[in-house]
C-alpha cells in the first residue's frame, strides 16, 4: 500500500526529459493517484516572461500519455491551496529547486494546516528545458 492516496504536482513541462520524468516516477511510487496541472501558455508568459516551445494542449497530452500520471489538468494559476479546494490531494510534490521560495513558504503553511504534506524531490542535475534549449540554440 503506498504511503499517499492522491498526490498533485505540477509544471510546464516544455521539452519533456528525463528531470520531468524523475519526478512523476518518484510522485507515483508514493500515492495511488497522481494528477498533474500543465502550465498555460498564459500562466508561463506570467511569472516566465517567455512563451513555451511546446503548446500547452501538446504539452498536456505528452502528460497523459504517461504511465505514472492518473489525470491531467491545466494550471491557470500558481495559487497551489486553492487547487487543493478542488483537487483534495494528500501530497503535492515538487522538486527541491523551489525549497525555500516565497511561492512554498506559504503554501507549506498553509498545507500543514489542513493536514496536506509537501513533499520535496531531488533537483534532476544537468538537465532542464533551459539547458535543451541551449543545446538546440533556440
Amino acid at each position: 500500500m503506498k504511503r499517499y492516496k492522491v498526490g498533485y504536482t505540477t509544471g510546464v513541462f516544455d521539452l519533456f526529459h528525463v528531470g520531468h520524468l524523475n519526478i512523476l516516477k518518484r510522485a507515483k511510487e508514493q500515492c495511488e493517484y497522481l494528477i498533474v496541472g500543465v502550465s498555460t501558455d498564459e500562466l508561463v508568459m506570467k511569472y516566465k516572461k517567455k512563451k513555451p516551445v511546446i503548446s500547452h494542449i501538446d504539452r498536456m497530452a505528452i502528460l497523459e500519455g504517461i504511465k505514472y500520471v492518473d489525470k491531467v489538468i491545466p494550471q491557470i494559476n500558481r495559487d497551489k491551496f486553492e487547487a487543493w479546494t478542488h483537487l483534495n490531494f494528500d501530497v503535492m510534490f515538487v522538486g527541491d529547486d523551489w525549497k525555500g521560495m516565497p511561492l512554498f513558504n506559504d503554501v507549506e503553511k498553509k498545507f500543514s494546516e489542513v493536514g496536506v504534506k509537501l513533499v520535496y524531490f531531488p533537483y534532476t542535475q544537468g538537465i532542464s528545458s533551459t539547458i535543451v534549449k541551449e543545446k538546440i540554440k533556440i
